[in-house]
């Protein structure tokens, strides 16, 4: 059982259960003690990777999308309040600081040491589980100052961002002549997108419409420059604002940012069916199996390689396009392929990886790079093994602030979460099979509002649940 305080789920297939609850064993030793907090300037504990050393202001913000189902054993909060203490005068957070003094890491390829900026969309998915609106209100003033640091330093003439490669956190992918990156461009709009939801959470007009404005001028140039109608993608622009030929992951950021209309998006999600694209046995790879920098042999880091950050970036974008089912399809095969390497065929130590191989079971590989992929990599693994099972193998998606629970269900099954806490109400859900016929059994020490959503049955109810327990049978919806 999961360790006593952390919610508990329930799903057919008890490896998922075993990967779930054992990662947050995992996560519980690498939450880091921090004793020097009065040198470094950092939080008194904060999560970081096995090899230590340096946090990342990239994996801090998808960090923090597993970590807030941790019932607040692991404050999500301060792996992101790390960066905003760190913030300078002009607005600038920098991608990585070391930890023994607080201090900044820049480099050749990075020389302001940018990072992909997540802070907004971080802060919103915050809000939707934790519902403090004060914190919002603490941590506005940085996100702007960021944001405007952003535009000062990298928002180009034609209304595009440029920045290093370095920044994309995409290590040798093939982009070397990219100057405008696609997946930078998606994530700022994403940033206005997220900003401009947080100023009506606020209800300070002024902001939503800014960001508003920001996002919409963003969009328009990504879809009239980094679109192209003949192979159906988004694409990295050069320094003279032509298409570069690959097709990479990075495209998908835009489904996450809502950039293309139901038509692109139709074109760029087939690619995620085409198995001569992105459509491979274990999705998804970073680069398109039909690309000539793509490499067979597991993957050449960035260069094909299966990676759960990016998959959870992928469905995350599916699900904003209503491709529900794709989501949770494409969930359980990633999850699948992560359960062959933590339980390899003929017994063995088994882990979980930083990256996958993406036409077989097992780890990717990176020749130049014999370190590559980091074993227990949690703010990449902690994305598939707790949010995804949560949230599309479960179905699960959760509003404090707007006290609803929706489970959408593909089809039905015998699953759910026990003793999950929102704020101070503890809530479980579970469905199961009784001589009665099929029904969801609910508990929650308030009133929320629920929905169940069984996709392949048509059906779709909103109800109250009420205080206390209570069931519900699903044939008389």
């Amino acid at each position: 059982m999961v360790k006593k305080g952390f919610p508990a789920v329930h799903f057919y297939d008890q490896d998922f259960v075993d990967m779930y609850e054992q990662t947050w064993a995992w996560v519980q030793d690498a939450w880091y003690k921090n004793k020097d907090q009065a040198h470094n300037g950092l939080e008194s504990s904060f999560l970081v990777s096995p090899e230590g050393g340096t946090i990342s202001q990239f994996e801090a913000c998808v960090s923090s999308f597993f970590l807030v189902y941790s019932n607040r054993i692991f404050p999500a909060d301060n792996v992101l309040n790390n960066f905003y203490h760190k913030q300078e005068e002009s607005g600038a957070i920098r991608g990585i600081y070391r930890i023994d003094d607080g201090a900044p890491v820049f480099s050749d390829d990075n020389p302001e040491s940018v990072q992909p900026p997540l802070f907004a969309y971080a802060e919103h998915n915050l809000f939707h589980k934790s519902g403090n609106k004060k914190r919002l209100k603490e941590v506005l003033p940085k996100l702007k100052d960021y944001f405007h640091w952003l535009e000062k330093n990298f928002r180009r003439e034609n209304g595009l961002y440029s920045v290093p490669m370095e920044a994309t956190c995409m290590g040798n992918s093939p982009r070397e002549k990219v100057v405008y990156p696609v997946d930078f461009n998606a994530q700022q709009a994403l940033n206005a997108l997220y900003m401009s939801a947080l100023g009506d959470i606020l209800n300070d007009k002024e902001i939503s419409f800014t960001y508003k404005r920001h996002y919409f001028s963003l969009k328009t140039r990504i879809n009239s420059m980094m679109w192209d109608e003949e192979t159906g993608f988004y694409h990295d622009l050069d320094a003279e604002g032509e298409r570069l030929p690959s097709k990479t992951i990075a495209a998908y950021w835009t489904l996450l940012a809502e950039i293309p209309n139901e038509a692109k998006a139709v074109r760029l999600i087939d690619h995620l069916k085409n198995h001569d694209t992105f459509g491979l046995e274990h999705p998804f790879p970073t680069l398109s199996a039909d690309d000539p920098a793509f490499q067979e042999n597991g993957g050449g880091g960035y260069r094909g390689s299966v990676f759960p950050v990016f998959n959870f970036m992928v469905i995350k974008g599916l699900e904003k396009y209503a491709r529900y089912e794709l989501a949770r399809e494409a969930a359980i095969r990633h999850l699948y392929y992560m359960l062959d390497t933590l339980h390899p065929e003929g017994g063995g130590e088994g882990n979980v990886w930083e990256a996958y191989h993406p036409l077989q079971e097992g780890p990717a590989r990176w020749d130049d790079r014999p370190e590559f992929p980091r074993p227990l990599h949690l703010p990449y693994v902690g994305l598939s093994t707790i949010t995804l099972i949560i949230e599309n193998v479960l179905g699960l998606f959760i509003s404090l602030p707007r006290k609803t629970v929706d489970w959408i269900m593909p089809t039905l099954e015998a699953m759910g979460i026990e003793n999950l806490s929102l704020k101070r109400n503890i809530i479980s859900i579970l469905t199961n099979r009784s001589n009665r016929g099929w029904e969801v059994r609910l508990e929650s020490e308030k009133l929320y509002y629920f929905t169940i959503n069984i996709l392949d049955e048509n059906k779709k109810k909103t109800l109250p649940i009420p205080s206390g327990k209570c069931s519900m049978l699903i044939e008389k919806m």
